[in-house]
């Protein structure tokens, strides 16, 4: 099966295509991780899959979700992470990281909430402060810094989340931005804030990881981004990138037509028009389904997110099936001979 052959990227090779998408646990404390997310991550780990993205984790504590989000906006964060990876890496998959501000979704208590405009999400979150250029400059330290901290604790590969109305998304979509400075009006100057931290981040961290962005393709929204924004935004960038993980929405609230594999197509028109590896995520169920996206060249490498949650085994239990029972942890044979 092609989703189970090994994919080399940079100095590292996945041992397959399958990826355990980051997904919010809302289960650390004052940022830490804590034993649920060394079983959560490592229990995937186990189940077979490749590539393990951690959860959206705070580059500062305003751009958290939520209280209880992960953090690397201190050092003192990095002994937990660095054990975080090392059971993921224990059972053979690579660690990665999504490093993620909230901007005006943020709900911690931390404050200011802030934004590329004063312009609120939704009746549920407080008005954002609209960010100045000392705010930008901070905040792109804070990315700098928490990738630093990201290889320290020995991640494989850093994930900038540009993606679902998050901070990054908002300075994108013309939506959420209403400047009038250098950060807003065209697609260039909305562009300027992810371009800048993907060409900072992989100075800082040169060729010692792997680089990608998560980005939304499309707002839903006539008015909002598009996948051929997407290709245009991130073209002058693309050789500092090693994946672009393709979703969708989140940054206005709009009606979307959820349905197996609804954002494949996504994946296949950014990857084409960029001519990058992508991942392809957003209800995928299945090997069989995985299968056909790789066969079909609309992603490099599959996500499972609720799948993953429902059978953390889905993978090994593919190996299983095409009697690779090489892949397969010793201690659970028997339940497959």
């Amino acid at each position: 099966m092609l989703s189970l052959s090994a994919y080399p990227i940079q100095n590292i090779e996945l041992k397959n295509r399958i990826v355990m998408p980051p997904m919010c646990m809302y289960s650390a404390i004052n940022g830490f991780v804590q034993p649920f997310h060394l079983t959560h991550y490592g229990s995937r780990a186990i189940g077979g899959v490749g590539m393990v993205i951690v959860e959206a984790t705070a580059v500062s504590p305003e751009g958290r979700i939520t209280d209880q989000d992960l953090g690397i906006w201190d050092n003192q964060f990095i002994e937990g992470l660095q054990s975080l990876v090392q059971e993921i890496h224990r059972y053979g998959a690579k660690a990665f990281i999504q490093l993620a501000h909230a901007g005006r979704k943020s709900m911690s208590s931390a404050t200011p909430h802030i934004a590329p405009s004063a312009i609120t999400f939704s009746e549920e979150y407080e008005q954002p402060v609209a960010m100045d250029i000392d705010d930008l400059i901070r905040f792109k330290q804070c990315f700098v810094n928490a990738a630093n901290r990201a290889l320290k604790a020995g991640f494989d590969g850093i994930e900038i989340h540009g993606a679902h109305g998050y901070l990054l998304h908002e300075f994108l979509s013309p939506l959420s931005n209403h400047r009038d400075d250098n950060y807003g009006g065209s697609l260039d100057n909305r562009a300027r804030l992810l371009r800048e931290l993907i060409t900072d981040v992989r100075s800082t961290i040169g060729k010692q990881a792997v680089l990608q962005v998560r980005i939304s393709a499309t707002d839903y929204d006539p008015e909002g981004i598009t996948p051929q924004d997407i290709i245009e935004i991130l073209t002058p960038v693309k050789e500092h990138l090693d994946f672009v993980h393709v979703s969708s929405g989140g940054n206005a609230l709009r009606r979307i037509d959820l349905k197996p594999l609804y954002q494949v197509p996504f994946s296949k028109t950014i990857k084409e028009g960029l001519g990058l590896p992508t991942i392809a995520v957003g209800l995928i169920h299945t090997m069989e389904e995985a299968e056909a996206i790789l066969a079909n060249n609309e992603a490099d490498l599959v996500a499972f997110g609720r799948e993953l949650l429902r059978n953390p085994y889905i993978v090994i239990q593919a190996y299983a099936k095409e009697k690779d029972l090489d892949h397969l942890p010793e201690p659970y044979l028997r339940a497959f001979k």
